[in-house]
């Protein structure tokens, strides 16, 4: 008994020390953050850095991470990046641009409207713009060969290979596990399912495969062939060579770089740009920061985008909310402000019923005024779904869209909840109460019903896009059966209007709707720093999950019970690169 005291008081102190450190924290970050409230405007004589460290996304939040200048966990928003270069072209105190890409991820058609900022920065403003790495990852040089000089260490290296189309399957691990996924689907390449009942590609996804990153890499060389000055063939064979083991002396003898040089010489080449005295420090302005401190003029007449990126209905908060999608849909159908509407798509799509609602609220929406569709990295399956039916589309060339299908699945995790201390009973009044019944198998008679579910959902998602595109049936589903796309197939087999960037697409709505004078304004309003605090209580919890055991196989019964049976997505965890 006394050592049980001893236990509990131990416990009470504990808490009581986590309490005061808990404070502690959090007063310092409050301290942090307000530090970082307030961007500065650059000073005159400055340099813009595009640093990528981390990930690219569509828009990034400010994270308790970031604060305390955590480059792997920092996301730069795209929106952010492109209205910085944007506004540096005429900003008098910005001189010039220096891109320092290092380990980071991101799509290439983001980098690719990166890359066409920083051209036309290049060719309205006449400064300068200068690349910078220790190590170009393929994505990294893409985004460097638009500078005027691209720069390596000596050290350094050019990762240059070509690209490669990589997916997961999961079939052994499930039945490890104890899960059996059983499908149904509509659509030849509708490929998403195969990664629970195969091992490797089936001949039609692996057909498919070559054709996209055909496309894209011929893509990505000609716009790199174009900025270097090179042919097309000369890059198709450093590739070959596979020049990352090559010497850097080699990436200049081939013209990929230009020079080989150390940072402390980058900073010297800087100074001599900016006419500053020997040794004096390069004045920098981060391009996040430099877009946030900006204050833009959204009054009169406003071309509004609306940013949809993620999954669609996947229970994560960092994917798409149909709901919350929906509502910013009304809101900007009855904002009178708002003249046209820009809908911003990066995803690889998700729940089917979600992406029905989403078309329903863009119907409703065009009715009053013009709405564009611009593509990202993907608008793919249920991403497609939400764009059909727009006045128009434009894509990046190197956007994966397309995917015209439907898949149903339901778990049956019968065996998992086994292994984990589950068991499972029901009383029903109907042979079909109990359906979808993740703790047994299917019926035969449970299967044909999905069947016929699934065959219902794939024919609307024909019958939807090919009343958006003006095109019959018949039309539409030579294009579908699940086949995904570049952004310039699909413009060349209909299912995309023009190829073309953000602006692009931002232009377009303004003549739709017949606009002189306008300005741009994002939606929905972001979400700041603050958020987080309030969420640490969450994550303590989530930290205390995470160390139980079978927490993994939790999380999978647990997804498995919410997830939409019917499903319009391309598979999770498809890697391009």
């Amino acid at each position: 008994m006394k050592q049980f005291f001893k236990m509990v008081l131990a416990v009470f102190v504990g808490l009581a020390l986590l309490g005061v450190v808990g404070v502690l924290a959090l007063l310092a970050v409050v301290g942090i953050a307000a530090e970082h409230a307030e961007p500065e405007l650059p000073a005159g004589n400055s340099v813009l850095r595009i640093r990528l460290q981390g990930s690219l996304v569509e828009r990034s939040k400010p994270t308790l991470a970031s604060l305390f200048g955590n480059d792997e966990d920092y996301e730069y928003g795209l929106d952010d990046l492109l209205t910085a270069v944007r506004e540096a072209e005429t900003d008098k105190n910005i001189k010039g641009i220096l891109i320092e890409p290092g380990a980071f991820s991101g799509g290439f058609a983001s980098l690719c409207e990166l890359r066409n900022a920083i051209l036309h920065f290049r060719k309205s403003s006449g400064k300068f713009v200068y690349a910078y790495s220790g190590a170009y990852s393929q994505g990294g040089y893409y985004l460097a060969s638009a500078a005027d000089s691209v720069f390596l260490n000596p050290d350094g290296v050019v990762d240059f290979r070509g690209l490669a189309y990589r997916s997961s399957f999961y079939k052994q691990l499930l039945d490890k596990v104890g899960i059996q996924m059983q499908v149904v689907k509509v659509g030849t390449f509708k490929s998403f399912t195969e990664q629970y009942t195969n091992r490797q590609m089936s001949p039609a996804s692996r057909l498919q495969a070559t054709q996209l990153v055909g496309d894209l890499w011929a893509t990505v060389l000609r716009q790199i062939a174009d900025s270097r000055h090179l042919q097309v063939g000369q890059l198709n064979a450093a590739a070959d060579s596979f020049q990352s083991f090559r010497s850097p002396e080699a990436d200049v003898k081939l013209h990929l770089v230009d020079r080989l040089v150390y940072a402390d010489e980058v900073s010297a080449l800087l100074r001599r740009k900016l006419a500053l005295a020997a040794g004096a420090e390069v004045p920098f302005s981060e391009a996040a920061d430099y877009a946030q401190s900006l204050s833009l003029d959204d009054s009169g007449s406003q071309v509004a985008v609306l940013y949809a990126a993620g999954e669609i209905d996947n229970g994560n908060e960092e994917g798409i909310s149909s709901k919350k999608i929906c509502a910013e849909m009304d809101k900007l159908r009855n904002n009178d402000k708002v003249k046209a509407v820009v809908l911003r798509i990066n995803s690889p799509g998700g729940s089917a019923y979600g992406s029905e609602q989403m078309w329903r609220s863009l119907q409703l929406l065009r009715q009053k005024k013009p709405v564009v569709v611009s593509m990202g990295d993907y608008a793919a399956s249920g991403g497609y779904y939400m764009a059909c039916s727009a006045n128009a589309i434009v894509a990046d060339p190197v956007s994966i869209t397309g995917s015209i299908g439907i898949f149903g699945v339901i778990p049956n995790v019968q065996n998992l909840a086994g292994k984990v201390g589950m068991d499972y009973d029901v009383v029903k009044t109907n042979r079909n109460a109990d359906f979808p019944a993740i703790f047994r198998p299917m019926s035969p008679d449970e299967a044909r019903l999905l069947q016929l579910y699934v065959n219902r959902g794939y024919a609307q998602f024909v019958k939807r896009c090919a009343d958006g595109r003006h095109r019959s049936v018949a039309q539409i589903e030579a294009v579908a059966q699940g086949h995904v796309w570049s952004g310039t197939t699909a413009q060349r087999i209909g299912l995309v209007d023009e190829l073309g960037d953000l602006q692009v697409a931002i232009q377009r709505a303004s003549r739709l709707a017949k606009l002189r004078d306008f300005c741009v304004a994002s939606y929905p309003a972001k979400d700041d720093v603050w958020s987080d605090l309030f969420h640490l209580p969450a994550l303590g919890v989530r930290a205390f999950q995470q160390a139980s055991p079978f927490y993994k196989e939790r999380m999978l019964l647990l997804r498995a019970q919410h997830l939409d049976c019917l499903q319009a997505a391309l598979p999770s965890d498809i890697s391009i690169y």
